[in-house]
């Protein structure tokens, strides 16, 4: 009897093209979501009126960055990006480690994204539709809906996404013109005394921080069609198109304001100076839209993260270092639908737990879930872009500028802002809560733990072992290089 898609665990072929992956990507960073919620933080407690130049930098660092890793998708293809790059660059056992960090970085955020929903749309919906309901009713709620569209399949979910995307696209666009023709952009802002003045470093921290999601074009390559042009040219236009929106938004964020009065805001008043500037430029109506919208932004980030988090538990059930359960697919629609409902079931349990306990979502839950898994995944793109110029080096690339000097000036760049993310954990996470500080610590002890199991397996099951970080194509069977010998794993 031939074996079904459930049998064999393979996802499901040519699902994806580059606009598919990109919407995906996209609504994972949630664009509106940046500029109402973090650009705010960056200019209150970063650079001011310096922070469209914060972003512009950011940006050229992360296509940088891109150049290497687009490259590498090339090369290796598989649902865990992270790991698999890292193992076939530098060995199994650092590679299940990133592992590890990944599957915990997404999980927590997607635990983040759960509370975060909820809340913002009891507030807004409160507000805006006179609809009083308490958070986590609409946390309840969105579970179930995003449980429902990850046994779709990830085709089901692009298409929502990009409606979702050019909703709170079009706001963005609105917005910025209305400003550009009641009083023009101030391009002071990129003056580097502007950028790289007081408070710089938190400002790019908070720009690396919009970005956070944009490497998830990779997680997709085995449901894409034609991976190895897929996913650069969605790679490449993920980060320009969220680098435009981003620069120009903040842009006219602090044109608005002035830049004296950008370099004054208070943090306790960043949460609503989005809307407060936007009342002004657009009226109240459109305000009201733009507060719905981030409602629809915070839902589609919760989707689009989820799919990501499903396909590491996913990856780690093929390769048997977890419950092998995980690897089934849907018969008919290629979903991960058995990682899927284990994924959003832990994060509804622990949400769960955390609203049982009495727990703020805004001042407990977010920040906790949210700021380590913002952490987590700044440390997975610095190793990915250090398995990049590894990765070819060892095979003797002569294309220097795209797979050394462009991902090594990038890797520079990301290991910069994971130690300021490190040093600056409790403003990321918005506490000086001593438990929550403390986390950077967990991500220590997860790297330690991935190591002992990879160790562990070295010995006692080698077969899995030899088999981690193995790269596939469509139908689950190994890659093989165009014209070249193939890539395997260190030891």
């Amino acid at each position: 009897m031939s074996s079904t898609p459930e049998q064999r665990g393979a996802l499901a072929k040519n699902a994806l093209g580059p606009s598919g992956i990109v919407f995906l990507v996209l609504a994972a960073v949630a664009p509106l979501t940046a500029m109402v919620v973090i650009a705010p933080l960056g200019i209150a407690l970063g650079s001011g009126h310096g922070i469209p130049g914060s972003f512009l930098v950011v940006s050229v660092i992360l296509l940088l960055f891109a150049i290497g890793y687009a490259q590498m998708s090339r090369h290796v293809v598989n649902a865990g990006a992270f790991y698999a790059y890292v193992t076939q660059a530098i060995g199994r056992t650092a590679g299940l480690a990133t592992a590890f960090v990944a599957v915990l970085g997404y999980n927590t955020f997607v635990i983040g994204a759960v509370a975060t929903s909820g809340f913002f749309t009891a507030g807004v919906f409160n507000d805006v539709l006179g609809i009083d309901l308490p958070w986590q009713v609409w946390s309840a709620l969105s579970v179930v809906i995003v449980t429902v569209l990850g046994r779709r399949g990830v085709d089901v979910s692009a298409r929502i996404l990009a409606v979702a995307l050019i909703a709170e696209s079009a706001i963005l666009v609105v917005f910025d013109i209305s400003v550009l023709l009641d009083g023009g952009f101030d391009l002071g802002s990129f003056a580097p005394s502007a950028v790289f003045g007081a408070g710089a470093g938190i400002g790019l921290l908070f720009a690396f921080t919009s970005f956070l999601g944009f490497e998830a074009t990779a997680i997709f390559a085995e449901e894409a069609r034609d991976p190895k042009r897929t996913i650069p040219k969605a790679t490449y236009a993920a980060i320009l198109i969220m680098g435009t929106f981003y620069v120009l938004t903040t842009l006219a964020i602090v044109s608005a304001l002035g830049a004296a009065q950008a370099d004054a805001v208070d943090p306790a008043d960043a949460g609503g100076l989005v809307f407060a500037v936007a009342n002004e430029h657009l009226g109240a109506f459109l305000t009201d839209v733009m507060q719905l919208l981030l409602v629809v932004s915070l839902f589609a980030a919760l989707l689009a993260l989820h799919n990501s988090a499903t396909r590491y538990l996913f990856a780690m059930g093929r390769a048997r270092v977890f419950p092998q359960v995980l690897a089934r697919t849907h018969r008919t629609m290629g979903s991960p639908h058995v990682a899927s409902g284990v994924q959003m079931g832990l994060s509804a349990v622990v949400v769960a737990i955390f609203a049982i306990a009495g727990a703020d979502p805004i001042l407990v839950i977010v920040p906790s879930m949210t700021g380590f898994g913002t952490l987590c995944i700044i440390a997975l793109q610095a190793a990915a872009a250090v398995a990049v110029v590894v990765f070819f080096r060892k095979r003797g690339d002569g294309r220097y500028a795209s797979t050394f000097v462009a991902p090594a000036l990038g890797g520079i760049g990301l290991i910069g802002a994971f130690v300021m993310a490190t040093a600056n954990f409790p403003t990321i996470a918005g506490t000086d809560s001593p438990i929550i500080t403390k986390l950077p610590w967990l991500l220590l002890a997860t790297v330690v733990l991935g190591v002992v199991v990879a160790e562990l397996l070295k010995r006692r099951r080698p077969d899995v072992y030899e088999g981690l970080g193995a790269s596939f194509v469509g139908d689950a069977a190994p890659a093989e290089a165009e014209a070249e010998p193939p890539v395997v794993a260190g030891r």
